[in-house]
């Protein structure tokens, strides 16, 4: 995996009125041009987790939990012209995972919805890639209206975003505390109780990241009161989201926290 080197990071303080935000800046020698590390997206993961590379995002699958330990995908703006979209939602279990899976079964009369992770919208660029976005892998139980409202709300921001910046990089799942939903079906599928979703941008002068944490409830809530920083989630977690990004700025993207990068 390619690293960025070089790089010293600091904050560049831009007025909001001027209508850019404050990034951690990189600076290299020779003038070098800006480069990403490739999977720039995906997380550290343990030895033994059951990743699957789909046409469009990865998944780390728990046969345990029966839902995804994380889902990571990069959205670029000439993805958001994909044409393919169809009424159908053929919710199946991935054919060629080995292992135990969710089924349309478990969550049949449930009383929660089959969430994506991986919206189905994000992968309109691919007629295989919208399929395999409806693989149980890629599914957790989540509270209706939190799947139809403020949920439904982040992932519209994120392709807003993706317009904004070319390329935004995501990290999603569930969280696991207190298991105060219990499980659903013959499978006993866990019911999370909250869902993350960690967001990374690039500009020319350097990185920016936010997270968001939301309660698996559905009361509605603003964005903003779900934001937090990603080294906050990655506490929480106990697990490095964006370990691609060079040791000599990760610390500052991942620490900061500016709001104003992230608004519409």
């Amino acid at each position: 995996m390619a690293f960025i080197s070089h790089c010293l990071a600091y904050c560049s303080l831009i007025a909001l009125l001027a209508g850019s935000c404050s990034l951690p800046a990189v600076s290299y020698d020779g003038g070098d041009t800006l480069s990403v590390p490739s999977n720039l997206e995906i997380p550290s993961y343990e030895e033994g987790e059951d990743i699957i590379y789909y046409e469009g995002f990865t998944v780390s699958y728990n046969h345990s939990t029966l839902v995804p330990n994380w889902v990571a995908y990069e959205l670029t703006a000439s993805e958001l012209n994909g044409y393919y979209d169809t009424q159908s939602s053929n919710f199946s279990r991935d054919p060629n995972l080995k292992g135990k899976q969710a089924s349309r079964e478990d969550y049949s009369r449930s009383g929660w919805d089959k969430g994506h992770m991986c919206p189905k919208a994000d992968l309109r660029w691919s007629e295989k890639a919208y399929w395999q976005s409806h693989y149980f892998p890629n599914i957790c139980p989540q509270n209706h209206d939190l799947n139809r409202y403020d949920w439904n709300t982040l992932e519209k921001r994120v392709r807003t975003l993706a317009g904004r910046y070319d390329t935004i990089w995501v990290v999603c799942g569930p969280i696991f505390e207190k298991k105060e939903y219990g499980t659903i079906g013959d499978a006993h599928v866990q019911v999370p109780d909250y869902f993350f979703k960690a967001l990374l941008i690039r500009t020319a002068d350097g990185f920016s990241s936010i997270a968001f944490v939301m309660h698996n409830d559905g009361r509605h809530h603003k964005l903003r009161d779900y934001a937090c920083t990603v080294n906050e989630l990655e506490q929480r977690l106990g697990r490095d989201l964006f370990p691609a990004l060079d040791d000599s700025i990760e610390e500052t993207v991942e620490e900061t926290l500016e709001w104003h990068c992230w608004e519409r």
